[in-house]
């Protein structure tokens, strides 16, 4: 595995991707000073003998118990197994990985009172792959992300259970395999390690890489059906696009017209042509796509800055030993930042349905019905359209805003909360659903070329449509479907569709590239 020096506070969105796709971060050793320092702090605090939350009190509601210097250890214990109470399928290993990485850069900022050897060890399970079992289910996203951290820290103690690269074990049996010992947590720690955004942070993120493939996935699959439908390429002049001024448009406009410059298909009906105008699921793609884009670009932007911050509570501040209670666990960007997420990719997959739509009905695409050179005797692409559409109406029920709701736990004290748990969990499923809905497109829209053979397209599309027909053969008469739908989904979620088309540089979202 790659190796990756993880700067705490300054970390890109590269970053980030590179992590959920597997490198192993590597704490930068400039950060340690600051470590040492607010351990030492807490230290200080302590020894004053006055009443700190989350140090020497209870949590919550609780938090005007004052407990013991004696119990403290216990304490911290007691938080870590009392709020693993987590329910559901396991968090998938990748986003686990993430939602490690990103408590570990949290806490070696200096301002969360955590030791060394406890940051250590976080960093020791990365190393050697040894991820918590960790329940999807459990977090409203404030008092920061509980439950699904609260599993994470006890795998840390030697509770729960562990995925290694040798299957699923007990912590105690993994960390003995492994090199590893579980800690015991000090003042403080336990409080700092289940506190904070890190599930709804990695979960969005994780949707944020996943949808930037699904998008330039969707330009080429949107530029192979324009021209199966031998649509025009004039709505993707520049001209029209600069008037308006939106970035995303105009750079989605680009790529669709580089995608599509030098295809004979589309000379061959440049001239003559009756029809005016291609409906909005052609016509209008820059404008909806790089609305999308634009959407993403902001959700990244947001999740950079969360990905970046400290967000436990109470914040330690050596230069003066002052433990400080705020509301940074609150996940209100991160619910927003889902939302938009979760908006956009909706939309893609919505305008990529109405792309098939119309090119099963021969009204509008002028072609065989339903693709298929014997429709009657053969029903072609007719229920892979009903698929997607299926698959699209879900994703509108999944998209209603997670941010707008909020209930009220904690006896009252935690009267207002984020979602963001949820509101980014979401998110991969959505985009499953998409990535299906675009396979199906890739696949009507290779069909609905070879109609026009031996007319090719693009050089960029005839890559693309290679690489179909490498997996996925013409259809003459109907066959098992399913198998052919799920190769052309896999083409999507691998990114190799895209790859096909490198001769053209498409749109990325900033610094996740």
């Amino acid at each position: 595995m790659t190796e990756l020096t993880l700067t705490p506070g300054s970390a890109t969105l590269a970053d980030w991707r590179a992590i959920y796709r597997g490198a192993v971060p590597k704490l930068d050793a400039a950060c340690r000073p600051k470590i040492k320092a607010s351990a030492e702090a807490v230290a200080r605090i302590l020894a004053k003998g006055e009443p700190v939350y989350g140090i020497n009190t209870g949590f919550g509601k609780l938090a005007s118990v004052r407990i013991p210097e004696s119990d403290l250890e216990t304490l911290q214990r007691n938080i870590v197994l009392s709020h693993a109470a987590g329910v559901g399928e396991p968090m998938p290993v990748a986003v686990v990985r993430l939602m490690m990485a990103l408590k570990l850069a949290s806490l070696a900022q200096g301002a969360s009172g955590v030791r060394a050897e406890t940051i250590d060890l976080l960093q020791g399970m990365l190393a050697n792959d040894v991820i918590p079992v960790v329940p999807a289910q459990g977090s409203v996203g404030a008092s920061g992300d509980l439950a699904p951290l609260s599993h994470m820290t006890a795998v840390m103690i030697g509770v729960g259970e562990c995925f290694t690269p040798h299957g699923r074990f007990p912590a105690k049996v993994a960390f003995v395999s492994h090199g590893l010992e579980p800690v015991t947590l000090g003042a403080k720690e336990g409080l700092a390690l289940l506190n904070g955004t890190q599930f709804s942070t990695a979960f969005a993120l994780a949707g944020l890489f996943e949808a930037e493939t699904l998008y330039q996935s969707a330009l080429v699959a949107g530029a192979l059906s324009t021209d199966a439908a031998k649509g025009s390429d004039a709505p993707f002049d520049p001209r029209i696009h600069l008037l308006r001024k939106h970035r995303g448009q105009i750079e989605t406009a680009d790529a669709l017209r580089n995608l599509m410059a030098g295809s004979a298909i589309r000379e061959s009906h440049r001239v003559g042509d009756e029809r005016v105008q291609d409906p909005y699921c052609l016509r209008c793609q820059p404008q909806v796509m790089g609305a999308a884009l634009d959407v993403l670009r902001k959700a990244a932007d947001t999740l950079e800055t969360e990905a970046n911050g400290v967000t436990d509570n109470p914040l330690i501040f050596a230069e003066d030993d002052t433990a400080l209670s705020g509301g940074n666990f609150h996940a209100e960007p991160v619910a927003f930042a889902a939302d938009m997420i979760a908006l956009a990719v909706c939309e893609i997959g919505s305008l990529s349905e109405r792309r098939i739509a119309m090119l099963v009905d021969p009204a509008l695409s002028g072609m065989p019905a339903f693709l298929t050179p014997k429709p009657g005797l053969n029903s072609g692409f007719m229920i892979p359209q009903v698929t997607a559409a299926a698959l699209v109406s879900e994703n509108k029920q999944k998209a209603y805003p997670a941010s707008v709701d909020s209930i009220p736990t904690s006896a009252n004290q935690e009267d207002h909360v984020s979602m963001a748990a949820h509101g980014a969990r979401r998110l991969l499923g959505m985009i499953e659903n998409a990535t299906a809905v675009i396979g199906i497109e890739l696949l009507a829209a290779a069909q609905g070329c070879d109609f026009h053979a031996p007319l090719a397209s693009s050089e960029a599309l005839e890559a693309v449509r290679k690489l179909v027909r490498a997996e996925v053969p013409y259809l003459d008469n109907d066959r098992h479907f399913h198998p052919d739908m799920e190769k052309a989904i896999a083409l999507v979620r691998s990114g190799a569709a895209v790859n096909a088309a490198s001769a053209v540089t498409l749109p990325s979202i900033a610094g996740a590239a």
